[in-house]
Parts: C-alpha cells; sequence; structure tokens
C-alpha cells in the first residue's frame, strides 16, 4: 500500500534474509515451536500429554491462522493470549494443554533470543565476507607506497594494503566481540511469571528435579545448551543492550572506513564502484558522488544511537519486570539488526568493487615525498661531516620557500632542486634523487599486511570458508 508508511529499512536496505528474521512469520512460528516443545518435553517428564496432542501440535506449528489472533486480540488487547486461542482453535485436542504452566514471556523472550542469535549469524557470515574482501585487497596493495596522513595532513607514507589493515584489523576486533556474544547467550528457558518457576513445581507436585530438567530440555530443543541461572519475569534487558552494543561496535569500524573512502574519493585516489547508468547529480552530470559509504555513514550513525535505547531500557526495570521494555524493545533491537545488515549489504558491495587509481596516489606521494626525505638527507650529510644545525636550518629555509612557490604560487614542489644546487649539502644529484625512493619510506607495511592476514585473517577465513563468497547487493 503506497498510502501508509513503510520502513525504508526494509524496502531500501535490508536483505530478504535479515527481513524474514524479524518478521511476523519467524516470530508466531517460534512461538508455536516453542509450545511444541513445552508440550513435548512435559509429556516426557510425565505430564498427562498426548502423542495425539503432540502430533496436532506439530501438523500446525507453519500454518498460522493469523486471521483468528487478529480479531482476538481486538478483543483479549493480549498477542500471546490471542495466539494461544488461534492455535487451539487449529487443535482442538492439544487446546487445553497449549502454554501450560507458562507465562507470556515463556514464548516472547525465548523468541526474541532465538531471533537474536539467528539474526547475529547472518551478521558474522556478511562480516566474515567483508573481512575476505579487505584481506584480499590490503595484500594486492600491500606494498603500493601512498601519503599516511595525521589530523587528516600528510605524514610518513604507509601503503594501500596497510591502510586496508586499519579497517580489517577492527573487523577483526568486532568479529573477536560477536563470536563472544553468540556463545554466551542463553534461552530464558521456562521460568514463571516472576522467574521463580512456582507454577510449574506445582505442575510436577513439588519435583524440583524435574523442573530443572524441563528448563534444560526445551532450551536444548531450540538449539541452546544453557538457560540464564536466573530471571524475573523476563530475562535481563542487560543482554538486548549487550548485543546492540555489539552491533554499534561494528557500526563504528563501518562509520570509520566509509569516511575514509569518501575522502580518498575526494582526492581521487581510490573510488568506491559507480554504475555505469548511474547518475551523481541531478545538476552536475560529471559527479560521481560516494553514495554508498555516505548510506553506510547514514546507517551507522543510527545504529550507534539506537544502541542507547536497550541500555536504558535495561536501567529502567522494575523489580521483577515492567511493560515499558516492550515498543521500545520491539522497534529498536529490530531496527538495529536491519540497518546493520543494510551497512553491511554496502560494505560488501564498496570492498568487492574497490578502483584504485596508481598514478594519482604515486602524484601525491611525490608531491610530499621531498619534505619527508629531509630528515634521510640530513642524516647523510651529517655523516659526511656537515654541520647538523647549519644543515638544519637550510633545509628549514629551504623548505620554507619551497612551501611557499607550491601554496602562493600553485607550482610544483622545488625543494629537492633548492638541496641540490646548495653546495653545503655536499651531495650530487643522483645521490639525493636515490634517497626519494617511496619505497624506502614505508617502514615495515607490508609486512605488517602480511603478519596481520597470515596470523590473524586467515584461520578465521578458513574455519568460515563454506559461508565465503556472499556479494553485497545495492537495491537503489
Amino acid at each position: 500500500m503506497r498510502s501508509t508508511y513503510k520502513s525504508p529499512l526494509n524496502t531500501r536496505y535490508a536483505s530478504k534474509e535479515m527481513s524474514y528474521i524479524f518478521s511476523d512469520d519467524m516470530k508466531f512460528k517460534t512461538w508455536r515451536k516453542l509450545w511444541l516443545a513445552l508440550a513435548e518435553c512435559e509429556k516426557e517428564l510425565g505430564i498427562n500429554i498426548t502423542d495425539k496432542m503432540i502430533a496436532e501440535l506439530k501438523e500446525n506449528v507453519e500454518n498460522i491462522n493469523y486471521e483468528v489472533a487478529e480479531a482476538r486480540e481486538k478483543e483479549v488487547r493480549h498477542d500471546v493470549m490471542s495466539h494461544v486461542f488461534a492455535y487451539g482453535e487449529q487443535c482442538p485436542e492439544a487446546k487445553k494443554i497449549i502454554h501450560l504452566g507458562a507465562t507470556s514471556c515463556f514464548v516472547g523472550d525465548n523468541a526474541d533470543l532465538i531471533i537474536m542469535r539467528d539474526a547475529l549469524k547472518l551478521i558474522r557470515k556478511k562480516l566474515v565476507n567483508v573481512m575476505k574482501y579487505l584481506s584480499d585487497f590490503a595484500m594486492e596493495y600491500k606494498d603500493m607506497p601512498t601519503l599516511g596522513f595525521t589530523h587528516f595532513q600528510p605524514a610518513q607514507l604507509t601503503t594501500v594494503g596497510k591502510r586496508a589493515t586499519l579497517w580489517l584489523h577492527e573487523l577483526y576486533l568486532d568479529y573477536e566481540k560477536l563470536n563472544y556474544i553468540l556463545d554466551s547467550l542463553k534461552m530464558r528457558g521456562v521460568k514463571g511469571t516472576t522467574g521463580t518457576q512456582a507454577s510449574f513445581l506445582e505442575l510436577f507436585d513439588g519435583d524440583g528435579k524435574k523442573v530443572k530438567a524441563l528448563d534444560e530440555m526445551v532450551s536444548k530443543k531450540l538449539g541452546f545448551d544453557k538457560t540464564y541461572p536466573v530471571t524475573g519475569q523476563t530475562y535481563s534487558r542487560k543482554i538486548d543492550s549487550m548485543v546492540l552494543n555489539t552491533l554499534s561496535e561494528i557500526a563504528q569500524s563501518a562509520y570509520k572506513f566509509s569516511n575514509d573512502i569518501r575522502l580518498l574519493q575526494n582526492m581521487k585516489e581510490i573510488e568506491e564502484p559507480f554504475g555505469k547508468k548511474q547518475i551523481g547529480s541531478s545538476a552536475m552530470a560529471y559527479k560521481r558522488n560516494p553514495m554508498r559509504t555516505e548510506r553506510m555513514g547514514a546507517l551507522c550513525r543510527y545504529i550507534i544511537v539506537d544502541s542507547l535505547n536497550p541500555a536504558i531500557t535495561a536501567s529502567t526495570q522494575w523489580f521483577e519486570r515492567t511493560l515499558d521494555d516492550s515498543a521500545n524493545k520491539r522497534i529498536a533491537v529490530a531496527e538495529a539488526f536491519l540497518a546493520l545488515d543494510g551497512v553491511l549489504n554496502l560494505y560488501l558491495n564498496v570492498t568487492e568493487n574497490m578502483v584504485v587509481y596508481p598514478k594519482v596516489i604515486e602524484s601525491h606521494v611525490m608531491a610530499e615525498l621531498p619534505f619527508m626525505a629531509t630528515e634521510n638527507i640530513l642524516m647523510e650529510c651529517v655523516k659526511r661531516g656537515g654541520d647538523r644545525q647549519e644543515l638544519h636550518e637550510r633545509i628549514r629555509m629551504h623548505s620554507m620557500e619551497a612551501a611557499s612557490k607550491v601554496k602562493v604560487e600553485g607550482k610544483k614542489n622545488d625543494l629537492i632542486e633548492r638541496i641540490i644546487s646548495d653546495e653545503y649539502f655536499n651531495m650530487s644529484e643522483d645521490e639525493i634523487k636515490s634517497i626519494l625512493s617511496p619505497e624506502k619510506f614505508t617502514g615495515r607495511s607490508a609486512d605488517q599486511v602480511v603478519e596481520l592476514i597470515e596470523e590473524y585473517i586467515n584461520p578465521i577465513l578458513e574455519e568460515n570458508k563454506d559461508i565465503i563468497g556472499m556479494q553485497g547487493s545495492v537495491s537503489v
């Protein structure tokens, strides 16, 4: 419908895979899988639940009668009980045991944890693929000298590949944190209305061992090894905060990359891909705007700010729970994942197709290298018996005059010519120009690229080789 608001996260940015994970189908089918698992485990532990009841529940896990649930919710104003009612309509034999002993958070919270787990796995898959593209790029350009910058002012040289390792290393740190979050994620389990499991203790006639077994069995059926040891009615909302902080950290890394590429594109050294029919500006037909990396920055900013939502929610929960988390949580968590999915789609697309202009990079290096080479020239002259203080002063004066030529008159940097013509330096033209090889100024850049990739990145890529090969799609 074009007359109602649609989230651009679905229509423009996120993938179909991530959109499905946060869809109604995923949510409510997961609810039914939880009710089925609960019934199966309760039956196994001795509750009077028949095979026919279980068969009915299994048969109707996927075919949700939404119209019945929606009509019921208008009457009772309770989403969980509306879906219990709708499931019961399809399962008349099992109707009386659906949701037995449980509270709403049994399906709501456990489903949210399952959904976040699946979404984190998709994020990890895309993160690994971005790391693959960046590692390939870094290795290809590990030896290519380029201007390094501090304060966005020319500094010592680095290489194009070494700069890429700065982006790659941040993703490595994010990967480590993401794995930690995934490994530590647990199910809420079956904890009851205030987390005391009182209803289940009643159900099993005071047998606490069976209650504990039920908690573990249900969780394992849904793919979790452990449940949180204690909860209120809900799992701690700090979990949401921890997850979104991790998404924010990935967004921070992507934001830094996107800004660097935008700056490099302005310098005409490296560009994001640009489609043959892509339009950069409605007025200026020559423009090649970095729309992909600009969009990355926009979405990253949203994610970073959005991560404050669960932090505030976690800190304002009262005792065993309040409901002021619900409306905020269902928006904040889903949108952070959808937005980051959109960011990683763009990150994949850009890193797979980055365009490098070596001649421009070389020209920028050579325009600044004379200034950087002066220390090497000074050291060589001192070795030959020159006075360091006098040499330093002469270099300072020549540098000031050369800089004036560049900045005031718009002419080329003639610092080296000035030094060659100054007899005090006692070096031939060939000797001075031999110092000006850019490769001599990049330090261990190339070695650092190889070391990072061989020691840290390649083991990750090898471990995840079955999921490598994703391409980033850009919808608009």
